[in-house]
Order: C-alpha cells, then structure tokens, then sequence
C-alpha cells in the first residue's frame, strides 16, 4: 500500500492507470484493483486524513478532500503570503533577466532541475508561458508577468538592476544576482 501511495504521490494530477501501478510495483492489475479498492475506501472513512483516492478519466490520483476546500482556497487565492525559496528566488531572477527562457536553459544556467520552482512561480502569478521555441519539441517559453511588476515596482522589465558588465549570468553560479532585493521584498 504505501508504495502505491507514494506513486500516486509523485505522479500528482497526472495520475496512474492500474497497469501502470501494476508495472511498478511488479503486482497484478488483480490486486492493484484490490488494494485501491481497501486504500480508497480507508482513505474516505478517515476523517483525520485530508486527502483521498480518486479515479478521474481512468487514472488514480490522490486528491484533498472536499471539507478542506475553503482552507485551500484560502492558500491559492493568497499565494504570496508564502516567502519563496531560495531555488525559487533564483528561476525568478534568472527569468526575469533572460526571458524568454525555457525550462532546459533554467537548468543549465542553475546546474539542477528546475520545474517545482517554475510551477512554485506560475501558482504565485509571478511566472507565466509566453510561447514555444523553435525547433524539437517546442519547449515552452517563460517569462515574467504584470504582476511580478507591480510586486516589484517596476514599470517594465527594463527598471531591473543592471547585471554587473563583467560577469555574465552563467557566471554568477555563487553570487546572489540579486536575490538580495527579491528575498527583502518577500520576507518584508
């Protein structure tokens, strides 16, 4: 049960299919069924759990319960109320002084994956896709948004700090790139 658990965890709004769980966790779409069945029903009964099974479209992924919708609302509609991380502070200003910049150029410029980050930033409004690149797979393009400006007081995307001439910004893996100004303004 728990390593269907944590699949279903990891896999998020994609969900799985009962073939797919059966294949990695090397069981039978018999006894996947068996142990969704036993593991949905649990979940459903517990009232100290806040989250549940369901199957939407074929798949199984683990969803909040109803009850607790207005606290989550409350947490989607005040997305800034949560300072951002430091990998996040560092999408967001290497968004914001190379966009549009794809997801792969991200990671190349921070040396890690930077998707959680990205969707960290898409949630709070501060990110947003701005188009496709050219060429295999049309990576998707992001940028900063209207309110990444008006968070920051910027009039438009030329107000930000100039990058020191010296370093460029592949180059500044252990400087803040001004992570200084962006963490101030959301802790402050």
């Amino acid at each position: 049960m728990s390593s269907i658990e944590s699949l279903l965890f990891v896999s998020g709004e994609d969900g799985l299919t009962k073939k797919q769980i059966a294949f990695l966790t090397n069981e039978t779409e018999e006894q996947i069924a068996e142990t969704l069945e036993i593991m949905m029903e649990a979940y459903e009964k517990s009232e100290d759990r806040g989250i549940e099974i369901k199957q939407l479209a074929g798949t199984f992924q683990l969803v909040t319960k109803q009850m607790n919708a207005n606290s989550i609302q409350k947490l989607v509609e005040n997305p800034t109320t949560q300072s951002l991380s430091q990998a996040s502070l560092e999408v967001l200003a290497i968004i914001a002084y190379k966009q549009p910049i794809t997801r792969v150029e991200i990671e190349e410029i921070r040396g890690v994956k930077s998707e959680r980050p990205i969707h960290t930033l898409s949630l709070k409004g501060l990110v947003k896709e701005v188009g496709r690149a050219d060429g295999t797979g049309r990576a998707i393009l992001y940028g900063t948004t209207t309110e990444f400006l008006q968070y920051f007081g910027l009039q438009d995307i030329r107000a930000l700090p100039p990058l020191p001439e010296d370093v460029s910004v592949d180059e500044m893996e252990d400087s803040d790139l001004f992570l200084t100004k962006f963490q101030e303004t959301f802790e402050g």
